[in-house]
């Protein structure tokens, strides 16, 4: 199923802001705002930004981990179940 994203202009945002705002948090569905013909700026409602905020910590900190493990900064399974005892009393 392909969705398309909803396309506005700058201007209709200025308007509409109350109707376009009821929108996306009935829909649940981006809106991309456009000015000048170029994309400006994507509208979310809250509990969508702050579930991808999430989501960008989690990669984030998998990115940090392959990094380590591609630097080899690594320790046995033994040597970390040591150091996280403390933290698992």
């Amino acid at each position: 199923m392909v969705s398309l994203m909803r396309t506005e202009l700058v201007t209709t945002l200025k308007r509409q802001a109350t109707e376009l705002l009821a929108d996306i948090k009935r829909d649940k569905q981006p809106v991309l705002i456009t000015q000048h013909g170029r994309p400006n700026a994507y509208l979310v409602d809250a509990g969508t930004f702050e579930l991808l905020q999430q989501r960008v910590i989690v990669l984030e900190g998998i990115a940090r981990g392959e990094l380590a493990v591609a630097e080899g900064r690594v320790v046995s399974h033994a040597e970390a179940k040591a150091r996280m005892a403390r933290w698992l009393k």
